[in-house]
């Protein structure tokens, strides 16, 4: 554990990631699903999206995911302190689904805590917030985040298949470790809003309490399907985003030109533009390849991070903007010095 006389200063140590195996492109689901082609890109901006083959669980993707990260962090599975594991869904409502990752890395009988944390797509900005507070106050020294998702399923292909052709899966995991200061990728301030006027634009209402399956069964069917209201979720983020990307850096003692990349949650090539644009940031410092691989909901952010160091876009020294959008409605972000 960390020496409590000296604050130790959170820092990502390692960052890992799991695309699955098969790609799955615009033209193939119009002709699946009866659309002219053309149809799924034009009305998405998403070419392709990868997406889980019988053999690929969202338990096996975060594992394989955790273990890149935890051997580029060189920390063994033995010296964690607490495994988060950061998703909109996860393998079943009861129990969390971080236990199978601990019992996948082997440690399945050390005692250290294992749960989830569900913000929906800014699971894992949360699950950072969390770990620094933990890392800040000595109670931790290591801490495993994952980011799961298998987001092609419960898709409105029927209804909605503008929203569903936005979607794709994959997985993440961040090693948040203690550092004295002067590491790269260290963090600074986190600040997360809340907008709850807008609960009801994002929606899986089936799995939970809302509906009792053994007195509404056609209710929760026909609630089993993600429900998406774009154009007010669109104009929600969109407004408040502004305000929100102020808070944060003066929370951070930055001023907007001194930000040298963003990595945004990649929600849709089209939504994704308009917010960077409506923000001032120029467009060749924002991580964006949501058009190769779709939303892949809390998964998407530390994805866009750890391909923003793949391709050497993490330069030591810049100053990063972390920042994004989940159902609720809420707007999250964090600072970090590459």
């Amino acid at each position: 554990m960390a020496n409590a006389s000296t604050p130790p200063i959170p820092f990502v140590s390692g960052v890992g990631a799991y695309l699955p195996q098969r790609i799955v492109t615009s033209e193939a689901l119009d002709a699946e699903h009866g659309l002219r082609p053309g149809w799924i890109y034009k009305n998405s901006g998403v070419r392709k999206r990868h997406v889980v083959s019988e053999h690929e669980t969202q338990e096996m993707m975060g594992a394989s995911a955790a273990r890149d990260a935890l051997a580029d962090a060189g920390v063994e599975p033995g010296e964690l302190d607490l495994i988060l594991f950061a998703a909109a869904v996860g393998r079943q409502p009861i129990p969390a689904t971080a236990p199978l990752l601990k019992r996948a890395l082997g440690v399945a009988a050390q005692p250290f805590p294992a749960y989830d944390v569900n913000a929906t797509c800014l699971s894992a900005i949360v699950a950072m917030d969390i770990a620094a507070m933990h890392i800040a106050s000595g109670r931790a020294r290591h801490v495993l985040i994952v980011s799961s998702e298998i987001a092609t399923r419960a898709l409105p292909w029927r209804t909605d298949p503008r929203t569903a052709g936005l979607f794709g899966d994959g997985a993440a995991a961040l090693v948040m470790s203690a550092g004295a200061g002067g590491e790269p990728r260290q963090l600074g301030g986190f600040l997360i809003e809340t907008y709850a006027d807008g609960y009801e634009y994002c929606e899986l209402r089936s799995g939970g309490t809302r509906f009792d399956f053994q007195h509404e069964r056609d209710a929760f069917e026909a609630n089993a399907l993600f429900d998406m209201q774009g154009a007010a979720l669109y104009r929600l983020t969109s407004e408040a985003a502004p305000g929100f990307i102020a808070r944060l850096l003066e929370r951070a003692g930055w001023r907007q030109g001194e930000v040298d990349l963003v990595v945004p949650h990649q929600a849709s090539p089209h939504a994704l533009a308009h917010i960077v644009k409506r923000c001032g940031f120029a467009k060749e410092r924002v991580i964006d390849h949501v058009a190769e691989l779709g939303n892949q909901v809390a998964a998407s952010l530390p994805i866009a991070l750890f391909k923003a160091r793949q391709h050497n876009r993490l330069e030591r020294g810049m100053k990063v903007l972390l920042i994004g959008t989940s159902a609720g409605v809420s707007l999250g972000g964090a600072t970090m010095v590459a």
